[in-house]
C-alpha cells in the first residue's frame, strides 16, 4: 500500500491562516509545534509535516477501514530534511518528502525499503494527465496546480 499527499504552496499561503489562534493546537503534537517554531522556514514545515500526515493516513485508512482523520493522533517524527515516519496508534508509516519552492509531496509506505521503489508522477496544470486513472496509480493527491500520482 503507498500513501502520497502535495501540497501547493501558493495556494495554502491564500486558502489557509495556520497561524489563527488554536489552529496548530488542533492538528500537531506538541513536539510537531517545536520543530514549527524551530524551523527556518515555518510555512513549509506546517505542510510538511501536514503532508506526511495526509500520506500515512491514506494508507491507514485503506488497511483499517476506518475512517477518522485525527490529526493529532497522527505523529510525526523527521530524521532528516527527506525522511521521516509517521505513528498511528501501533502502525508505523514511513515517508519521504520532496520539498520545493512551490509544493511540499510526501510518500508513505509501511515498509521503509520500498520507499526508494515507488515511483512518481507529478503534473502542474495545465499539463496534467488527462486519464490518469487508467494509469492504476497506487495512490493519488492533488491540490491546487498540482497532481501527484504513485505506483
Amino acid at each position: 500500500m503507498l500513501g502520497n499527499d502535495i501540497v501547493d504552496l501558493d495556494l495554502a499561503k491564500t486558502q489557509s491562516n495556520w497561524r489563527r489562534k488554536n489552529y496548530l493546537d488542533k492538528i500537531f503534537t506538541d513536539e510537531e509545534q517545536l520543530l514549527i517554531a524551530t524551523a527556518e522556514n515555518t510555512d513549509v514545515m506546517v505542510w510538511l509535516l501536514w503532508s506526511m500526515k495526509e500520506s500515512a493516513y491514506k494508507i491507514h485508512n485503506r488497511k483499517t477501514g476506518i475512517r477518522n482523520f485525527a490529526p493529532k493522533s497522527l505523529k510525526c517524527i523527521i530524521h532528516s530534511n527527506t525522511y521521516g515516519e509517521v505513528n498511528i496508534d501501533d502502525d508505523t508509516y514511513f515517508t519521504k518528502s520532496n520539498i520545493q519552492t512551490t509544493f511540499v509531496h510526501t510518500i508513505a509506505s509501511p515498509v521503509y525499503n520500498h520507499l526508494e521503489e515507488i515511483k512518481i508522477s507529478i503534473f502542474e496544470a495545465p499539463n496534467h494527465i488527462f486519464d490518469y486513472k487508467s494509469t492504476k496509480p497506487g495512490c493519488v493527491s492533488h491540490h491546487g496546480k498540482y497532481l501527484a500520482l504513485v505506483y
